[in-house]
């Protein structure tokens, strides 16, 4: 596995093959190994497969975790050799990002809601940093997981309206055996709080299998099922289109029950599609 730091030597590497990307920010799990495994499939015989690891502060709104964010950087290392990785790209900010810096990507419809509204600019960090790592690593392929449902949609818009020629591959939500979703951020929770925060599938089968099929009678029963936790602070939980995310009145088949809940101060998203 070759390991690169600085966008000169990503420019100059050698691109013949087909590549596919798995754009991360670090602290690798059983779920970036998914995106891996799946990256490795759409590279085919002879492709190869590149992961980036960068914490972005972009998308980090002022009073996040963004100086905290787990960084083990030797553990990424070994986790992508492992994994059968050809190329690790780990910038750092400075090499990412310049000190005048005056240009970002935006996108100014989906992002306006769900997690762009309860984390004002935390999109526009998020397309920037994927739009430079695209320019920068050059993929026929990118993959992402569907737990952060919302920013699959965006990259895939920002993709069709600026052209990128690069195929964009969803990998479903991977989960520890209690269903909850894998995430960097569950290292945050204490032992209670880990074990309340299950209540996050649970809620969101109960409310998938349920025989009502009006949006409210589908998110309130999903809001019951979470305040059985006294640990849970919702922040939303609300079903949108698969395509739009724009609230829907009745449940059909493409839609997707999406929320975001507090743990302490801990916030974790988890999505579902309903048949």
């Amino acid at each position: 596995m070759k390991i690169l730091t600085a966008i000169a030597e990503a420019h100059t590497e050698p691109r013949e093959k087909r590549r596919v990307v798995v754009p991360t920010m670090g602290a690798l799990h059983r779920a970036h190994g998914e995106l891996i495994r799946v990256a490795r499939e759409h590279a085919s015989r002879g492709g190869e497969v590149v992961v980036s690891v960068f914490v972005n502060p972009l998308q980090f709104e002022p009073g996040s975790d963004y100086e905290r964010y787990p960084r083990p950087e030797r553990a990424d290392e070994d986790f992508c050799r492992s994994a059968g990785v050809d190329l690790l790209f780990r910038p750092s900010v400075a090499e990412m990002y310049a000190d005048d810096r005056s240009v970002f990507v935006n996108e100014f419809s989906l992002s306006k809601i769900l997690e762009g509204e309860s984390r004002p600019g935390h999109f526009r960090g998020v397309c920037t940093v994927v739009a430079k790592l695209f320019n920068v690593l050059a993929p026929d392929v990118a993959v992402f997981g569907e737990k952060d449902f919302q920013q699959l949609v965006i990259i895939r818009r920002m993709v069709r309206d600026l052209n990128f020629k690069i195929d964009i591959i969803g990998v479903p939500t991977v989960r520890e055996e209690d269903g909850l979703a894998y995430s960097s951020r569950n290292q945050y929770l204490n032992l209670e709080e880990r074990k309340q925060a299950a209540v996050l599938h649970k809620a969101l089968q109960t409310a998938a299998n349920a025989r009502r099929k009006s949006a409210d009678d589908i998110i309130a029963l999903a809001r019951n099922v979470i305040n059985e936790a006294p640990l849970a602070r919702i922040d939303y939980v609300e079903l949108v289109d698969a395509e739009t995310l724009r609230p829907v009145q009745i449940a059909g088949s493409n839609s997707v029950l999406v929320l975001a809940v507090f743990f302490g101060k801990t916030r974790l998203i988890d999505n579902i599609r309903l048949a």
